[in-house]
């Protein structure tokens, strides 16, 4: 039973994840993992601080691999992205925006 309970709530957060775009940090961790070693990405600005209390969060394009400060134009409005620590992202191979937006 217990199985078959876990299956379900497995299969059911894919299709969330897939159908609903979801951005959440699991997902986010998981494939920045396989993809940039020990970047940590977070869904949100308080997690992200959390994480790292004494740096700067940010907001990575994660499919450019570039980042935006608080108070610019793409900060957490790009399509696929996350909230990550500046450090890290730079540790990373991210990069600041060049155009300050």
């Amino acid at each position: 039973m217990r199985r078959y309970v876990i299956a379900v709530i497995s299969i059911a957060t894919f299709f969330a994840c897939t159908f609903y775009g979801s951005t959440a940090a699991s997902y986010y961790v998981a494939s920045a993992a396989s993809a940039q070693g020990t970047l940590r990405l977070f869904d949100t600005e308080a997690a992200a601080q959390a994480h790292c209390p004494r740096d700067e969060v940010v907001w990575l394009s994660t499919n450019t691999g570039i980042y935006h400060e608080k108070g610019m134009r793409w900060h957490g409005r790009t399509k696929h992205g996350a909230y990550v620590c500046r450090k890290e992202a730079n540790a990373a191979g991210d990069r600041d925006t060049r155009n300050g937006q």
